[in-house]
């Protein structure tokens, strides 16, 4: 392959992509370049451009920017992107090296001590905290992370080169181009079942991943999960290798210790709700151990950090109103959210904004995800987000809605929710999904503020 740090110029296909933005702020960090395409212009987009990086959303050719050719210029895209795409297809016949985004980051891994982070759930935050830990301890590590980190409004922590910082998806099995030097499983659940053929499929492709690991590395895996390969355990909630203890909320904030087979570092203080991020926070702490990052440093820096977007984000209104909003979109993270709210707000009566991802994982996880929701009070369901699908017949929110044992429950379009919502009444709103229901975010904050007591 090509060096990919030798070209002068990168052009992204998809660039609004949050894996793919990512790369594009590494290479413009780099003094390189950037250009992109992406086919609709967004808060992330807008961010890059006020970064100087030239974006079009429109699929003309007379829109590329003049001087660019095949030997000054990688080109980048996403397997989102359409093949009928007519900017790629000049790309292609015009003879650029065109690589998709995950063999581009595996050649960064490969110059680069790498610490992978895979898992259907907890990857984002386990990243996030293990690269926001290292650009606190001043270690020499980029991180590419998969969401927003809250404390550096970005995808994208720099500090140096030496050591990359991965969130390893297993979705297309992109996470096989990686060279991990560590690496974490924080799960194997069953997911993308549009792309594995099952669950096995699945579990197959984490234990080929494991594989990466060199015998010198160091593997870390959630105590349970099914990977041969020789690997230390984790867990938040039994003894392992590497466990959390002694776990109790003080005003709505998780303490813990973390016990290590040498060591034991008493009362860490996180302030992301919910038993599964002590968990998350144990792999990342567990992995600057072993880069040799001192235990009150590691204290400092978990205590400051403040999260991922759209990972349990908290706001507290002066009439008493309490509104979380969430990515999940899988019946695990759907428990995990739902039940920290639970934990949390114990009495209070909660209502549940949902917007299922995908036609197929709707059909795949239907009685999983009716047994998740009927957990909540109150359930408003949007229609499915379809992303890179066609619609399946019969596959509906109605369809879903009919297996959900809640007497409280509507379905409801994006385009109604926030008037719908305003006939509800509520002590805490939870928004989910991993559509476009961010785009409620802000309407429904401002609704929220004008509430009365």
């Amino acid at each position: 392959m090509t060096d990919i740090h030798t070209y002068k110029n990168y052009y992204f296909l998809g660039i609004g992509g949050i894996g793919m933005s990512a790369l594009a702020r590494y290479f413009k960090f780099s003094g390189s370049q950037v250009y992109g395409y992406d086919r609709t212009r967004t808060q992330l987009t807008q961010t890059l451009e006020k970064e100087n990086i030239n974006i079009i959303y429109d699929d003309e050719i007379s829109l590329l920017v003049p001087g660019i050719n095949p030997e000054n210029t990688l080109v980048v895209y996403t397997p989102a992107v359409s093949n009928q795409l007519k900017i790629k297809n000049y790309f292609t016949e015009q003879g650029f090296t065109i690589l998709k985004r995950s063999q581009v980051l595996g050649e960064i891994t490969q110059t680069s001590q790498c610490l992978a982070i895979a898992g259907t759930h907890g990857k984002t935050t386990t990243t996030t905290l293990l690269g926001h830990i290292c650009k606190y301890a001043d270690v020499p590590a980029t991180a590419f992370l998969g969401g927003i980190s809250a404390n550096y409004k970005s995808n994208f922590i720099y500090n140096g080169t030496q050591i990359s910082i991965v969130e390893a998806d297993e979705f297309d099995r992109s996470f096989l181009t990686l060279s991990p030097n560590m690496a974490v499983i924080t799960s194997t659940d069953a997911d993308h079942l549009d792309i594995y053929e099952d669950s096995n499929q699945i579990i197959k492709s984490f234990n080929d991943f494991a594989s990466l690991v060199p015998e010198n590395g160091f593997l870390l895996v959630k105590k349970g999960l099914p990977i041969e390969a020789k690997h230390h355990t984790y867990s938040a909630y039994e003894k392992a290798e590497f466990y959390s203890d002694n776990i109790r909320i003080i005003d709505n904030t998780f303490i813990f210790d973390l016990i290590t087979p040498d060591k034991s570092i008493k009362d860490l203080i996180i302030h992301l709700p919910g038993k599964h991020n002590i968990e998350n926070a144990v792999a990342a702490l567990t992995i600057a151990l072993q880069l040799g990052i001192e235990p009150e440093i590691l204290r400092k820096a978990l205590e400051e950090f403040k999260g991922v977007g759209r990972r349990f984000i908290q706001t507290k209104y002066s009439n008493g109103k309490i509104y979380i909003d969430d990515y999940a979109h899988h019946p695990t993270e759907l428990n995990a959210a739902i039940d920290t709210v639970r934990n949390l707000y114990p009495g209070k009566k909660l209502l549940t904004l949902f917007q299922p991802h995908l036609f197929s994982r709707t059909r795949d996880f239907a009685s999983d995800f009716a047994r998740s929701l009927e957990k909540t009070d109150e359930l408003l369901l949007l229609e499915i987000y379809p992303a890179r699908e066609e619609p399946i017949s019969g596959i509906t929110s109605s369809w879903l809605s009919d297996m959900i044992n809640l007497k409280a429950k509507e379905v409801t379009s994006l385009e109604h929710a926030l008037d719908v919502l305003k006939t509800k009444d509520f002590d805490v709103l939870l928004t989910v999904g991993a559509g476009n229901i961010d785009t409620l975010y802000e309407p429904i904050n401002d609704y929220l503020n004008e509430i009365k007591v």
